[in-house]
């Protein structure tokens, strides 16, 4: 099949109905051999919006999502969209504050979330006081402590009466997308139908994806990736394919099982995966995947991938936020990019690096990258409910990124290094801040600071320095196991230590760049020694 031609301005509605009505019988998404056709997808689809539509769900409203991977992430998240409103999918692993400010914050009517997660809810229930209704997967739910809008999400499935399908434009909302603050609260990325048209396009044109092949990835469905591969899929008429989580020994068994030929992973996940030995599996695999799609990667990694499993491209070589979706890249094609750059400006993006002055910096000068907009509705339309952070960080008309890097005479860019605080780690992004608003609740931290140490896979790991009040007698051990379940799982610190003070520049902010220099030291705790 021919690459197909970049649509105009759409929407995720236009193109499913458009799918729907070429290939209604071709699979649309597997989930681990739970295979679902653009047909069979329609009917479900349709039955949670009716549901949806009856609690009063209309144009604009939020609906907050908290489900794993799986065909009903899919189905609700089309669903909110087919009725113009605005789905907010939030990272499974949140709980307490972290949960309660997005949902708080977005203003969502409705939740619907796994079975498993209504203590998440039930718990606060009186501090999210715009949720009308909690829907749940499952049938065990807990009714006791939220009121009459407590029910299974499958007694919300409809069957009867007119299938809603309400007009939208590009423009419109499709989702809200949380991204991690570094100075303040995590900040919704507002998302239009376009810009998740237009980003899953760029990306199958980038790895040079048609509609015969098919895509498979562990990437979750409240991250770009995830929706990536769903969107893409959906957009060329083919068939994407999503596993529930990522399992190094389970990778190529599913790989054989799904017969996908292109793979997005997190770089983390691709260095595990060299770094197991051969299998009888990997070995009948050899030269199933085509294309690997992994960032960041070392940069032995894609030539040990080609060798090892036959490969013909591994890119890692992209550059991109929530905000801006992928601004740098380098097609899976490209023989002229030299391999240490993060790719160069696609034709949606004008991408410059600037001084502090907000001007060019010139060759090989490092500075900050800053992106703006070739082409309408490319780019996040703002922060939600929050016009004072889209004004900061969109000064002199161009979105400032915050990181650091240079670009050479022929349009490379090399990346330097990432902006302050935030800490990224196995593909999360970490907000510092609220961390450190986390453990500044235990009752014997007097002082904490969060941030990041290189880890052995690639990205970041976690570090918290704390100072303790005086007398405490907590000890490492015991500040983990309390932040287990005050904190999502992959934000836990691996590494703590204690000290006396924290470094402090004239005005009394803490030096965090001292503290990442210093990385683990003699005195640090570490987490992976204990068990």
């Amino acid at each position: 099949m021919a690459e197909a031609k970049r649509p105009g301005l759409t929407t995720l509605n236009e193109q499913f109905m458009a799918a729907l009505e070429a290939v209604p019988d071709r699979t649309f998404m597997d989930f681990e051999g739970d295979q679902y056709s653009y047909d069979a997808m329609e009917d479900q689809i349709a039955r949670v919006a009716r549901g949806l539509e009856s609690l009063g769900i209309q144009h604009g409203d939020r609906v907050v999502t908290l489900l794993e991977t799986g065909p009903d992430g899919v189905i609700c998240w089309f669903a909110i969209n087919r009725l113009g409103a605005i789905n907010v999918p939030i990272n499974t692993a949140y709980m307490g504050d972290f949960l309660r400010h997005q949902v708080n914050e977005s203003g969502a009517r409705i939740a619907i979330c796994e079975n498993e997660f209504i203590a998440r809810f039930t718990d606060m229930a009186g501090e999210m006081p715009a949720v009308e209704h909690l829907l749940y997967r499952g049938n065990n739910g807990d009714r006791g402590s939220w009121h009459a809008g407590f029910a299974a999400l499958d007694e919300y499935r409809l069957d009867q009466g007119e299938t809603p399908l309400v007009k939208v434009d590009p423009a419109d909302l499709a989702a809200i997308i949380y991204t991690s603050g570094t100075t303040g609260m995590s900040k919704g990325c507002m998302a239009s139908h376009n810009y998740f048209c237009d980003l899953p396009w760029r990306n199958a044109a980038a790895i040079g994806r048609t509609g015969d092949d098919i895509y498979w990835s562990p990437l979750p469905l409240f991250h770009i990736a995830g929706i990536c591969v769903v969107v893409s899929s959906m957009m060329l008429q083919g068939t994407g394919s999503l596993a529930r989580k990522f399992s190094v020994s389970g990778f190529w068994p599913e790989i054989k099982r799904s017969g996908a030929n292109v793979a997005m992973l997190l770089g983390s996940m691709a260095k595990m995966i060299a770094d197991e030995p051969d299998t009888d599996v990997s070995k009948r695999c050899h030269g199933q995947i085509r294309t690997l799609v992994a960032a960041p990667l070392p940069a032995e990694l894609p030539a040990i991938w080609k060798e090892r499993f036959g490969l013909e491209w591994v890119t890692g070589r992209t550059y991109g936020s929530t905000e801006c979706g992928q601004a740098l890249e380098a097609r899976f094609d490209s023989t002229d990019a030299p391999p240490s750059s993060c790719g160069r400006a696609n034709d949606a993006f004008d991408v410059r690096v600037f001084d502090e002055n907000d001007e060019d910096v010139g060759p090989d000068v490092e500075g900050e990258i800053v992106v703006r907009p070739r082409r309408p509705l490319v780019m996040y339309s703002g922060y939600w409910n929050n016009p004072q952070a889209t004004i900061a960080a969109s000064h002199n008309l161009w979105h400032h990124m915050g990181d650091r890097a240079r670009v050479d005479e022929a349009g490379n860019f090399f990346f330097v290094d990432r902006s302050k605080d935030v800490i990224r780690r196995r593909g999360e992004n970490i907000s510092s801040y609220e961390m450190e608003l986390t453990f500044s609740t235990h009752p014997e931290v007097s002082e904490v600071a969060i941030h990041a140490v290189a880890s052995d896979v690639t990205e970041d790991d976690v570090k918290a320095t704390v100072v303790l009040r005086q007398g405490a007698s907590t000890s490492e051990t015991d500040i983990r196991e309390w932040a287990k379940t005050r904190i999502p799982k992959f934000a836990l610190p691996r590494y703590i230590e204690f000290r006396s003070e924290l470094p402090k520049n004239p005005i009394g902010r803490i030096r965090k760049f001292e503290l990442r220099a210093e990385g683990v030291t003699s005195a640090t705790w570490d987490s992976q020694s204990q068990s």
